[in-house]
């Protein structure tokens, strides 16, 4: 602004100078009205001469002043100026050489001719214009001499007075006011009567002059003589009244020419005063002004534009957008939608930084603003130039996809926005940008319907978002084609960059369909068994193999995906003994772990898994996956540990057995579980696979003894249980793996050392204390309740009875009269007997439930849990009580102290229409109820039999339950007397 206020000084010591220039020169816009005299035609050619000769003057007084301040616009001026004087020296050259009396009047014009114009050629030939005679001329010159409307005879105010006056207390100067930048224009260069026709009182466009010698408007004379009704009639002059013989319009060249050239000079004086209005900026008002003279202007015409960006009013305004004013900045950007139309705006304002503003203004709460904003940036996106510039600046495209799809808030705003991120498609960098904030549309655009150069530069872009940030894409069949198609025909590098393309689009899983629909599942079969290039890298079949295990992943049915021209599909035997065949340690573990992950996601469903389980048999494929367990790459071996646990159902024991006989996999799989830290995902899986493998084979379990993996799962249970790396989502399915792999010892406790283990541990109060401290899991409960079922069910032979000295000292028919089957006396110092196994117990030596106070937890159990399974398990375990080989009457007693038939009856009721697993849990409910019909005491029987919901549920389950259940629900119905005893004795009785 400093710059341009300095320029401003230096016009306003210009205007100084011009103000004297035009007291003195009112000829040099147009020539003076010649008299049929001679002597006063001398007297106009002195005295044109002599102001030529001042004018002449003032040209190199202005010239000086403007090479010592340097400024383009004094330049231009004087340039102008020095024209204007050319000019008059042509006027007087078309004065007709016989309205001089004297060849010296002649001499002197012409002489003055050749002074202005500054060569010795006489124009004495241009004796007519466009059709004017002499005679003619004459009279157009009389008619029009120019008159001022208004002169003024003192000295011209300074242009910055003018306008700080304009907005501050005085508003006066020499008599003259102003309210207006155009007033001040027009005071600077004035108008003259002959500019405006007689009839309208406007400036005149095409001045023409009739018979009558009067210039009018061509359009305003047209329509007068247009009007008149009778053409018989003489035409009447409109201001001489004279009649007129014909309607010829002639044109007045002299007077047009002048006022064009006024025009011209005004629209650049006032483009001047607005930018010094603009450097001056004392008020909104002021600034506002200029911004609406100068969005005339650039309207009118190019050459004010170019005007414009001389002067520096673009890069200026560029600076205004950053103004607190909203009403400012958004005149600012209406007037440079205009600057920028053509190219020279565009560059002044690319080397500005009103690109980045102005994408600011386009989150404005102003409709107003967004709308000019939005607009001037369209403009700007026309131009390759600035098309890079708007697309690397911050939240750009951001802000316009937003808008784009915004639609029902600002539908206007959202169609500009559209077309410009249009625009900005021309430059590729722009839509990677557009990519990069999720709008894939103008990729795929370009990678269909785009050059093989383009195509290429497309996929690079796809394949830079695919390894810096992982995002979701959702690709097109015409997209997704044109990638098959490059990895099909394309050599290694193409074929590269499409797959790395197409394992992230295909991780997406609706894109699975879109992929299988454009063939993409034949040509990565192709690549993945067909192919064999020499300079092909590797990396292609891993590729190719990731997109195969997306695929299969996505959720499709397997059976209906083709894999070749034959017909095969990927669930065929042919499709998996390929892919089990190229299951090799010495494969790269990226392709190991891909095909992995294919055979995983076909043992999701039963008989693809069937089919999965029969080649792997063959070809004895189990051993290699089970190598892989141990590789170093932790995703390799998760995923061979996974595929491993979900095989274990059908081919568990040869998993088991090749497990046990590899030197050293057992350890690294008990290592793997075991190792400090943080939980992973290794540690769950290496579990979880222990867990599922047969609980019987006794072989794993002994080995399991002798890698000393007792005291490590019971050590990680107890970290467990304190809650220490709970904090992991691989926590819970760990904690269910090592329970499992804790309780599949219990099934092998016919085994000595296996025995001698569970004992060591105290495995009844482990998985008592489980039951209570599951950490949530409802599998670590069931688990737990298994475990202490099976444990449980060594309890009657692990059982010894007292000795005699232990024998309780209380008589046998007092204790028949009491009622009381056992002894509630504290323990003798040998022990006490079991009222259940008749015998001393112990948790850890029998594991006995009742000396470990597992029934109340057991019991706890069926009150808190819903889950059928849990329930399930749990009554197994209390029904072990009240087992075959127990002292069943006691079993049920100790049941009974704790109110266990009334937790059994409320099962009873929860479950009896429970479709999903209630077919155990009522069966163990009726044996358990039927053991206390039998064997319970009065009270219990009482407890049992008043029960109003019982006899509706035995019968449902009798007429609706499988055979098991009907048969017990049968025999307890029995015991009601609902039904007849068909077991009971008939004595025969003679008649």
């Amino acid at each position: 602004m400093s710059t341009m206020a300095s320029a401003d000084v230096g016009q306003e010591k210009f205007m100084d100078v011009g103000s004297r220039f035009q007291r003195v020169t009112p000829a040099t816009m147009e020539l003076q009205r010649v008299q049929n005299s001679p002597t006063n035609v001398m007297h106009i050619a002195e005295y044109l001469a002599a102001n030529v000769d001042l004018a002449k003057d003032l040209v190199a007084r202005c010239s000086a002043v403007a090479q010592q301040l340097m400024d383009e616009d004094l330049q231009s001026i004087t340039e102008d100026l020095d024209n204007v004087i050319k000019n008059i020296g042509h006027e007087l050259s078309r004065i007709p050489a016989s309205a001089f009396g004297s060849n010296r009047c002649a001499d002197a014009a012409a002489g003055t001719h050749l002074q202005v114009t500054g060569n010795g050629q006489h124009h004495s030939d241009q004796r007519s214009c466009d059709g004017y005679s002499e005679g003619d001329m004459t009279i157009v010159v009389a008619n029009d001499r120019p008159k001022r409307r208004a002169l003024h005879d003192g000295d011209m105010p300074r242009l910055v007075d003018f306008l700080q006056g304009m907005y501050h207390e005085s508003h006066e100067f020499g008599g003259q006011s102003f309210s207006s930048l155009p007033e001040v224009a027009e005071y600077v260069e004035p108008l003259y009567d002959s500019f405006f026709c007689p009839l309208t009182n406007k400036v005149m466009v095409d001045p023409v002059t009739t018979e009558s010698g009067v210039t009018y408007d061509r359009r305003t004379i047209e329509e007068y003589f247009d009007n008149l009704t009778d053409d018989s009639e003489h035409v009447i002059c409109p201001v001489t009244k004279i009649a007129m013989q014909s309607k010829t319009l002639r044109t007045n060249v002299p007077l047009k020419s002048t006022i064009a050239e006024w025009i011209m000079r005004n629209e650049a004086t006032r483009i001047r005063i607005a930018r010094t209005a603009l450097s001056l900026a004392t008020t909104e008002a002021m600034i506002l002004e200029a911004i609406h003279e100068l969005k005339l202007l650039a309207r009118t015409r190019r050459k004010n534009r170019e005007q414009m960006h001389k002067i520096g009013i673009t890069k200026f305004l560029a600076r205004l957008l950053e103004h607190k004013d909203a009403l400012i900045r958004c005149d600012s950007l209406e007037l440079l939608c205009l600057l920028v139309e053509d190219e020279a705006g565009k560059e002044i304002i690319a080397k500005t930084r009103a690109v980045s503003r102005t994408i600011k203004l386009l989150s404005s709460s102003s409709s107003d603003e967004r709308h000019a904003a939005i607009c001037f940036l369209l403009e700007l996106s026309k131009s390759e130039l600035l098309l890079e510039n708007i697309g690397s600046t911050a939240g750009s495209i951001l802000i316009l996809i937003t808008m784009k799809f915004n639609n029902s808030d600002d539908p206007i705003t959202s169609e500009k926005a559209g077309e410009v991120l249009q625009n900005l498609e021309k430059c590729p960098k722009n839509i990677k940008y557009m990519a990069e904030s999720g709008y894939l549309d103008p990729l795929q655009r370009h990678l269909v319907e785009g050059s093989e150069d383009v195509q290429m530069e497309m996929v690079g872009y796809l394949g830079e978002l695919v390894q810096k940030q992982e995002m979701t894409i959702n690709i097109a069949g015409s997209a997704s084609e044109i990638l098959i198609k490059m990895v099909h025909n394309g050599n290694a590098s193409i074929c590269k960059a499409a797959l790395d393309v197409l394992v992230q689009i295909s991780s997406h899983q609706p894109n699975g369909k879109t992929l299988v629909d454009a063939g993409a599942v034949p040509v990565m079969v192709e690549a993945l068994f067909i192919r064999k290039i020499d300079d092909e890298p590797m990396g292609s079949k891993t590729e190719a193999a990731a997109v195969l295990a997306n695929i299969v992943k996505s959720g499709m049915n397997p059976e209906a995906i083709v894999v070749n021209k034959e017909g095969h599909v990927i669930t065929s035997k042919y499709s998996v003994y390929n892919f089990v065949h190229m299951l090799r340690c010495s494969m790269p573990d990226d392709l190991n772990l891909n095909i992995l992950r294919v055979l995983l996601s076909l043992t999701a469903l039963p008989r693809p898994l069937t089919t999965v389980v029969s080649v792997m048999k063959e070809q004895d494929s189990s051993q290699t996956v089970i190598e892989f367990m141990g590789s170093p790459s932790e995703p390799l071996g998760i995923a061979a540990t996974k595929l491993l646990t979900a095989l274990s159902p059908q081919m568990g024991h040869t998993i088991a057995e090749k497990l046990c006989k590899v030197p050293g996999q057992l350890g690294r799989l008990i290592r793997s579980i075991s190792q400090l830290g943080r939980i992973t995902e290794r540690h769950a899986v290496s579990a979880t696979l222990l867990s599922k493998l047969p609980y019987q084979h006794l072989t794993l379990n002994l080995a399991l003894l002798h890698q000393n993996a007792v005291p490590t799962m019971l050590a990680k249970i107890e970290e467990m249980q304190r809650g220490g790396m709970r904090a992991s989502r691989h926590a819970k399915p760990y904690m269910e793996g090592l329970v499992g792999s804790l309780v599949r010892l219990t099934t092998t406790l016919h085994d000595q050392d296996v025995l001698q283990a569970a004992m060591d541990h105290n495995f009844t109060s482990v998985l008592t204390d489980l039951l209570v401290r599951s950490s949530g899991s409802d599998e670590v409960q069931r688990l737990a309740a298994v475990g202490l079922e099976n444990l449980s069910q060594q309890s009657a032979n692990r059982s010894k009875p007292p000795s005699e000295e232990q024998q309780p000292k209380k008589n046998i028919l007092r204790r028949l009269r009491t009622g009381r089957v056992h002894d509630n006396r504290k323990p003798h110092a040998h022990g006490r007997l079991c009222p259940v196994h008749r015998g001393v117990c112990s948790p850890a030596a029998t594991f006995c439930l009742v000396e470990a106070g597992t029934v109340e937890c057991l019991l706890g159990v069926l009150e808190s849990n819903e889950n059928s399974h849990v329930v399930e398990a749990a009554l197994g375990a209390l029904c072990t009580l009240m087992d075959d080989g127990v002292d069943v009457v006691g079993g049920v007693a100790v049941l009974t102290e704790h109110d266990a038939p009334r937790h059994v009856l409320r099962l009873v009721r929860q479950h009896r229409n429970d479709e999903q697993g209630s077919g155990a849990v009522l069966r163990r409910c009726f044996w358990a109820l039927e053991s206390f019909l039998e064997n319970g005491g009065d009270r219990c029987v009482r407890e049992v039999t008043s029960d109003r919901a019982l006899p509706s549920a035995l019968v449902g389950a009798f007429h609706k339950g499988d055979t098991a259940t009907k048969q017990v629900a049968e025999s307890v119905l029995r015991s009601l007397h609902r039904m007849p005893d068909y077991s009971a004795t008939y004595v025969s009785v003679e008649l």
